[in-house]
């Protein structure tokens, strides 16, 4: 008799590559936009994901466009407060016991009173979800590779400024062909010194250098996306070595065009090289699907069996920066997971 697989929504995991706005539920959006008279873009209205391609600049035009009008309905705090429940409970739907969320609080600011109590309100709807929910919570703050380095800067001070708050990371994120990873070594220094974790954007729309620049000039201890590491054998090499975690998001690499099928997306070549990955969402309210889904792209287009998944689910946690008691705790959980009857 066949067996029948296990639900991956009941596999504990944890969520480490989700942006902020890109978190929103359709509907939510929706509401917003009619709440606040934003006429939103057509393709942010219909009940499909809209069509994305963002290999070239145009592309990568549109979906930022895209992204900046959903940006623009959150304009109040009870709007980010809403958003970040929301996000906590489709995440706990989906499985997962531990949530880092990315966000850009510069892009906020104009609307929620300047940079600092932007960031206040963001981290008082994270307390507050984290909180209500029982999941556990933090904040990875980036910065816009597409803005000057010393804006960087200034967010990395605040990162750390703001560390015993529930931030636990900076990262570097937007289109990674524009801006040098090595012009933001000085903000990225700021956070390592202050303990953050430093997770920079790599290895998405550009190739293998772009990660091994993460690496070099960055000091990254996780790497978002990298996946295009895979076409390097000495660099899959090193980031198995250092155990550095890729933040792999498949229906976000297929949405955007970095790969043509779900069975490109280079999954087994990393995981069989000893790559850690922590498969993320990424931007569901533009790519239609939430964590869980990316278990199952693993598993019904790679071929992934349960063991792996688990040993997927594991490396995510092993990834992130739980507390150490939550990480054993999800951990114990996946094991559960495994031995259970399907």
């Amino acid at each position: 008799m066949e067996r029948v697989p296990r639900d991956v929504r009941q596999l504990p995991k944890a969520h480490l590559h989700l942006h902020f706005t890109g978190s929103m539920r359709p509907t939510t959006l929706l509401e917003l936009a009619d709440k606040y008279g934003v006429r939103l873009p057509d393709a942010l209205t219909g009940s499909e994901p809209p069509k994305l391609r963002a290999t070239d600049e145009r592309g990568w035009f549109r979906f930022q466009r895209l992204y900046d009008a959903a940006r623009s309905c959150l304009r109040e705090p009870e709007d980010i407060q809403r958003l970040v429940r929301e996000a906590a409970l489709e995440d706990l739907a989906d499985g997962s016991g531990w949530l880092e969320i990315q966000v850009d609080p510069t892009s906020y600011a104009p609307r929620l009173g300047g940079l600092i109590p932007a960031l206040e309100v963001i981290l008082d709807a994270v307390e507050t979800a984290s909180r209500d929910t029982g999941l556990g919570m933090r904040v990875l703050v980036a910065a816009n590779r597409m803005k000057h380095p010393l804006d960087a800067r200034t967010l990395a001070r605040l990162a750390v400024r703001y560390a015993d708050r529930g931030i636990v990371g900076f990262g570097l994120s937007n289109d990674e062909r524009r801006g040098m990873a090595r012009d933001f070594d000085r903000a990225f220094a700021i956070a390592r010194e202050g303990g953050l974790l430093a997770a920079p954007h790599g290895g998405e729309l550009t190739g293998p250098a772009s990660v091994r620049d993460c690496l070099d000039d960055l000091e990254a201890t996780r790497i978002g996306h990298g996946v295009r590491a895979a076409e390097d054998s000495r660099l899959l090499k090193r980031l198995a070595d250092r155990q550095v975690t890729c933040e792999v998001c498949p229906a976000s690499n297929v949405a955007l065009g970095v790969y043509e099928k779900p069975e490109d997306v280079p999954l087994r070549t990393l995981f069989e090289a000893g790559v850690p990955m922590a498969l993320g969402a990424d931007d569901p309210l533009l790519f239609g699907s939430r964590l869980a889904a990316q278990y199952e792209i693993a598993r019904r287009h790679h071929d992934f069996d349960d063991a792996e998944l688990a040993e997927l689910a594991r490396q995510s946690v092993r990834g992130s920066a739980a507390p150490t008691d939550v990480k054993a705790k999800l951990l114990s959980g996946v094991d559960d997971w495994l031995t259970a009857a399907p």
